[in-house]
């Protein structure tokens, strides 16, 4: 068995009620395209292809906050909990189990629906967003929220969003050529990492269990740039980080990356897989996939997925441990 822990669906009521709220938002009006996403048979005619593949549900972005004030958000995140908790609960073998939204935009409900979705509806975690509305997930105002889910002993799973508004050159107003997805997005999720590294907040909460998307975006690959800040090479030493000094970090930095998991969804890539495995390991790596965002509705990324861990020079058993028995862990899907 396979467990794919970070895949998207947003249920055609939660979609039809975004579209309403956003009818010009890109995301929505091309996601209409993709019908796996939104429509359960279209799922499930994709599901019987990968009989041995079973899916953590989550919604697709635009955030919530991006669709609504903090008065109107709760709302939005019980209609999409309420609705992906009733698919799992029809479609149990395929759908075990899925991540809770919340409405980051207002902390306090987001902490009540966290509450409900994980207590009553079953959900083993929730998704955040890189950035609410710009603001940094770093921010004080969120601190409440992750000590929450560090009491759960439960993950959060966060997925990069930036958009094409975000420039990519000071003087311009919007990013070209799909810059701010292809490489925006793996820039907002490393981004995110160290801004939550350097506030202190695994030293504070050194249990809080977090998925970082597409293989922790650029972690793996500049790892050692990591490893030697601008300031280390002019004012500190092998092994002595100025800037994490300043910061109050207890241990050094890499070490705190390596606290963070990270899924294998980076489009089937065998060298980026391997890139990927080499910096996280075998305990911290989870399968999953990102369907069914690809231009055969979901099918080229679980296959494409699969073949890529299998690839992985490793033997059988640590194989089955990012393919299923790290997210049952983690998950706590066997109690």
């Amino acid at each position: 068995m396979k467990i794919d822990v970070f895949n998207h669906f947003t249920p055609a009521k939660v979609f039809e009620r975004f579209k309403n709220l956003a009818p010009d938002n890109p995301g929505l009006k091309a996601f209409g395209a993709l019908p796996a996403l939104w429509d359960i048979d279209a799922r499930l005619r994709l599901m019987e292809q990968f009989p041995d593949v079973q899916q953590v549900l989550s919604l697709a972005n635009p955030p919530l906050e991006l669709l609504a004030g903090p008065n109107q958000t709760p709302e939005l995140a019980i209609l999409a909990n309420d609705e992906l908790a009733a698919v799992c609960g029809k479609y149990p073998k395929l759908f075990p189990t899925f991540t809770a939204s919340v409405p980051a935009n207002n902390v306090d409900a987001s902490i009540r629906e966290a509450e409900r979705a994980i207590k009553t509806l079953g959900a083993r975690g929730i998704q955040l967003f890189t950035n609410v509305n710009g603001k940094p997930l770093s921010n004080p105002e969120f601190l409440p929220l992750f000590e929450f889910m560090a009491a759960q002993d439960l993950p959060i799973w966060i997925h990069p969003m930036r958009t094409g508004a975000f420039a990519d050159y000071a003087t311009e107003d919007h990013s070209e050529q799909e810059i701010w997805f292809t490489f925006g997005w793996p820039y907002e999720t490393t981004a995110c990492m160290t801004r939550l590294i350097y506030s202190g907040l695994f030293d504070r909460l050194p249990n809080l269990k977090i998925i970082s998307h597409h293989y922790g975006g650029m972690i793996p690959f500049f790892a050692e740039k990591i490893a030697l800040g601008f300031q280390q090479i002019f004012h500190g030493a092998p092994g002595r980080n100025p800037v994490a000094e300043k910061a109050g970090l207890k241990k050094p930095v890499l070490d705190y990356y390596r606290m963070l998991y990270a899924d294998t969804a980076i489009n089937g890539s065998a060298p980026a897989t391997v890139c990927g495995y080499a910096f996280f390991g075998v305990e911290r790596s989870l399968f999953a996939t990102d369907a069914p965002f690809d231009s055969l509705g979901g099918k080229q990324m679980i296959q494409g997925t699969i073949d890529a861990v299998n690839k992985l020079d490793i033997g059988a058993g640590e194989k089955t441990r990012i393919f299923e028995k790290n997210a049952r862990t983690l998950l706590r899907l066997d109690a």
